[in-house]
């Protein structure tokens, strides 16, 4: 079992990947949520019940279009083929949305995307664990995720109908 260290560096690792690949598809991208904090506020929010504490990783924009996404590095089954989220991360994210009128998505290792939404409905709650933080979550199959090219545009080509 990988200790919280060794998972934070998968999530941190996996984020900036996220973040050049927006960027390589022409999106402006910053660093957001619990990441940008003080270690001790960090804790602190662990310790708390808040859905702050579930701010997604990086917010992004291209044109007039804004997008929170969480990024979940080292959240999939290599032996099922499928994507554990926590269940209060999609309840917090459920109401983001609601409150921000913002898309959320959750971009996993390969790029897979799902909104919370799509994990509310298609998801299986998962079976209690001791891994990581033990907590209640949802597993959705990485198959019939969304394409992070159909989402987000493809890396490097020039956007159609802009100007050269």
């Amino acid at each position: 079992m990988a200790s919280f260290q060794q998972r934070k560096a998968i999530g941190d690792a996996h984020e900036r990947y996220v973040a050049e690949q927006l960027i390589g598809r022409g999106w402006e991208v910053d660093f957001w949520g619990q990441g940008l904090l003080s270690r001790a506020l960090q804790c602190a929010l662990r310790r708390t019940d808040s859905s702050i504490r579930w701010f997604p990783d990086l917010i992004a924009a291209k044109a007039r279009e804004l997008v929170l996404i969480d990024c979940k590095g080292g959240m999939t089954s290599q032996r099922t083929g499928r994507h554990a989220i926590e269940r209060s991360a999609v309840q917090a994210h459920l109401q983001l949305v609601a409150w921000t009128g913002l898309p959320v998505y959750y971009v996993f290792d390969g790029l897979d995307v799902w909104a919370p939404h799509d994990v509310l409905i298609a998801g299986q709650e998962g079976p209690h664990s001791v891994v990581g933080s033990g907590a209640p979550y949802f597993l959705i199959s990485a198959q019939g995720a969304r394409r992070f090219n159909d989402l987000f545009g493809a890396q490097g080509l020039p956007e159609l109908g802009m100007a050269s």
